[in-house]
């Protein structure tokens, strides 16, 4: 990507990884053109998209949103990750284009489930289409059921050397069976199986506990400066809720 971008800084507002900061965006020039390369560019600069619009954190005292993509080749689960497969084996996966009735329904059980108060309204459909969807993106819907029965949704860009994790959202009382890390772990297997090289989680934030499963699919590169380096072991085995997925 040769063009140059504007951006736009965000007013500051409460943050909502961390209690007690604000937090503050930079967003691309909507009227910027994006495709699926330019965004495959701006990923490797530690931006995420929300919709149709692609940001980063910019907060004024603070940086510790930090960029995060598994490397897809060198990927290899653990105990725990082998075992949320074997447990939800009985599933089966359809990879769908549009958002529907059904997958709205699961949307808002889970957020008034999980994050009641929150900030996200479940009744509003036009921002669960407007938070989810992209018009100049290859956005997928990984639906995942037990016969009929729609369990979880993975939204998930689909670009030229990798897929991005936007958001997965899950029936609230199948929790026990780890349907976030599902996901991801469904996620890694594609891509490796169509070539590509990497799966993008979002942001990592240390301290915060609903991003901690991240830390789990390693090797987990962080975006360090202008270079994509491993995230250091440390902690990478304490114990953590790993149904609790929703990528950032």
């Amino acid at each position: 990507m040769t063009q140059s971008l504007r951006l736009f800084l965000s007013t500051e507002h409460t943050c909502g990884y961390l209690p007690g900061l604000l937090a503050r965006s930079a967003f691309v020039d909507p009227e910027a053109g994006l495709g699926a390369s330019h965004y495959q560019r701006l990923l490797e600069l530690g931006f995420r998209r929300s919709g149709d619009h692609t940001y980063r954190p910019h907060c004024r005292e603070c940086a510790r949103c930090v960029p995060v993509r598994i490397d897809v080749r060198n990927f290899r689960s653990d105990r725990s990750q082998r075992r949320c497969q074997a447990r939800n084996a009985d599933l089966h996966v359809t990879i769908e284009r549009q958002l529907g009735d059904e997958h709205y329904a699961l949307y808002r059980d889970y957020l008034a489930a999980r994050h009641a108060g929150g900030g996200m309204d479940p009744h509003d459909r036009k921002a669960f289409h407007a938070f989810l969807e992209c018009s100049w993106l290859d956005v997928r819907y990984w639906c995942f059921r037990d016969d009929e029965r729609l369990l979880a949704v993975a939204v998930v860009d689909h670009l030229p050397q990798a897929l991005s994790a936007v958001y997965t959202f899950f029936d609230p009382a199948a929790r026990e069976r780890g349907l976030g890390t599902l996901a991801v772990l469904e996620q890694i297997r594609l891509a490796r199986l169509s070539g590509l090289d990497h799966v993008y989680l979002g942001y990592w934030v240390e301290g915060s506990r609903k991003m901690d499963y991240k830390r789990r699919f390693r090797p987990l590169e962080t975006l360090q400066g202008m270079q994509w380096r491993p995230l250091a072991d440390s902690g990478a085995n304490r114990p953590i809720e790993a149904a609790d997925v929703a990528a950032g």
